[in-house]
């Protein structure tokens, strides 16, 4: 898993808006108007986000005559859930030293 990929899903997952487009992107496919409407921004807006998404690997955009129709993709949370396991185990481990030598009665003199 390369930097680049991990640092664009988790930029893509910093904004507010990206994450509350994909929570309604979680509820099934859907148009980007269709998409745009509840949000307060323009449709270009809407698009340059999306945009950020699908760079990201989060989302994927099919167009069909005139409409654009988006789509969670699953690998850009797999991305994103590997590195968060990864780096979990090491503080684990770290935590678990820690408890370790905090169990460690204490040398007396």
């Amino acid at each position: 898993m390369s930097k680049r990929k991990v640092d664009g899903v988790f930029h893509a997952l910093g904004d507010p808006t990206r994450r509350r487009i994909l929570e309604r992107l979680s509820r099934g496919p859907i148009s980007v108007s269709a998409l745009a409407e509840p949000l307060d921004m323009t449709l270009a807006a809407v698009v340059q986000h999306l945009q950020v998404l699908e760079d990201s690997g989060l989302v994927s955009t099919q167009k069909t005559g005139r409409i654009r129709t988006c789509n969670l993709e699953a690998s850009g949370f797999d991305i994103a859930a590997e590195w968060l396991r990864d780096h979990r185990s090491v503080w684990d481990r770290r935590l678990l030293s820690l408890g370790e030598l905090l169990d460690e009665p204490e040398e007396r003199e």
